[in-house]
């Protein structure tokens, strides 16, 4: 899969922008707060609906302004598709595909990327929420059904911490409530499917992490991944404290009897804290190298290696899962955080997939191979961009019935 012509209109600080992309990689260059990460974050949304900088959504909309809207032609296989999104400051997000109108939810069935971005060293050194985060997203990835299913739990499981704070209110003791059952088998149910889940990615992910360790870092240092389950016992009740081991393996069919024996465990301690102590949402994944937890043992630059090494492993799954081709690869700012001999390699890593995009406000950071299609940018304005390739077209309008008026200019935010 590859992107072949990005078109944004009041998104960040574009108020317009036209962007012809090449096959193989692509370098987007520029001093920092020009725009050049605006670029790909565009793209990001739609293959995420959302962004990695920001939660908020009206964040990507131009100062001055009450939409932005991001157009991409994509190619997967001999396939070409045109993709849009309308994001409202005011209203429901709006979108389309080949000029047919789509719930934005659908959006990402169309196309994927995998991204690495400077905030991905959090993947290591970070809180538990941000892994569980990172295998959420890969698992609605390989299968969006997921989005739903995180949905439901999450539902369920706000629905039931008030019921404990409530209970813990009132003073109730733990066998006179009856209701708390029902709240349970939705949350076994539920969770049971997020654990096993996990589980399965978790084990495609670590060989595929390990080998991009060491093709990274050039040296093998016995990069593992395993999960760490809260049903398990394993997660302390302060969720921000590492877990110092994973946890034992479950058979799959066995993960919903342990959860309900697990939440029958704590209920004492549930009732008094109000709220629900074990489940996917205070689970983990535990990284190590050479048998340590690499949060709080790895150096800077073995994090560095072990971030990227989950990212590259998180494409080669989405590669080997994919019916449309490669994910885009996105490389944002990624270069400066990197000594030499890791930018080779990373460079390297990636040099197979058939689309990459840079991001580098210091052209030298980049390695020359990664250099052949460079876009320049400056305060939201492309200055300088190759001669399309003869293979792009011009995207297609949308019809204004769904793009709606062009709003009108105003000051934007910078990358």
């Amino acid at each position: 899969m590859r992107v072949l012509h990005l078109s944004l209109t009041d998104f960040r600080n574009y108020a317009s922008a036209e962007v012809a992309l090449a096959r193989g990689p692509n370098l987007f260059v520029g001093r920092n707060g020009q725009g050049k990460t605006n670029l790909v974050e565009s793209l990001g949304y739609l293959a995420t609906l959302g962004s990695h900088r920001v939660s908020s959504d009206a964040a990507m909309i131009r100062q001055g302004t009450d939409s932005a809207i991001v157009r991409a032609r994509l190619q997967a296989g001999d396939r070409e598709l045109l993709a849009e999104v309308q994001i409202n400051r005011s209203s429901a997000n709006r979108a389309q595909v080949n000029r047919g109108a789509i719930k934005p939810r659908e959006l990402p069935r169309y196309f994927t990327s995998v991204l690495f971005a400077p905030e991905d060293l959090a993947l290591v050194r970070g809180e538990p929420s941000g892994r569980r985060r990172f295998l959420d997203e890969l698992l609605v990835t390989r299968a969006p059904r997921f989005a739903g299913v995180q949905a439901d739990y999450d539902r369920v499981l706000k629905q039931r911490n008030t019921l404990l704070k409530s209970a813990r209110a009132s003073g109730v003791k733990p066998g006179q409530l009856g209701t708390l059952d029902i709240w349970d088998e939705r949350l076994v149910a539920l969770g049971s499917e997020i654990v096993v889940a996990r589980d399965r990615l978790v084990a495609d992910l670590a060989p595929e992490a390990a080998r991009a360790y060491a093709a990274v870092a050039g040296e093998d240092h016995a990069a593992r991944l395993s999960t760490v389950l809260s049903i398990r016992g394993s997660v302390p009740d302060d969720e921000t404290t590492a877990a110092e081991a994973p946890s034992e393996s479950i058979p799959a069919a066995d993960v919903p009897e342990v959860f309900r024996q697990a939440l029958a465990r704590v209920r004492p301690s549930e009732l008094d804290r109000g709220l629900t102590l074990v489940g996917p949402h205070r689970d983990d994944l535990f990284l190590s190298l050479n048998g340590l937890p690499a949060r709080g043992y790895a150096s800077h630059g073995e994090s560095w290696s072990f971030a990227l090494a989950l990212k590259l492993a998180s494409a080669a799954v989405v590669r080997a899962d994919s019916v449309t081709g490669d994910p885009v690869i996105v490389l944002d700012d990624v270069f400066a955080e990197l000594d030499g001999s890791r930018r080779d390699r990373l460079a390297d890593a990636v040099a197979d997939y058939e689309q990459v995009l840079i991001t580098a406000a210091v052209e030298g950071d980049v390695p020359d191979r990664l250099k052949a299609h460079t876009v320049r940018i400056a305060a939201g304005t492309i200055v300088e961009q190759p001669e399309p390739p003869v293979e792009t077209p011009a995207p297609a309008s949308i019809p204004d019935a769904t793009a709606g008026d062009t709003p009108d200019d105003g000051v934007g935010g910078t990358a």
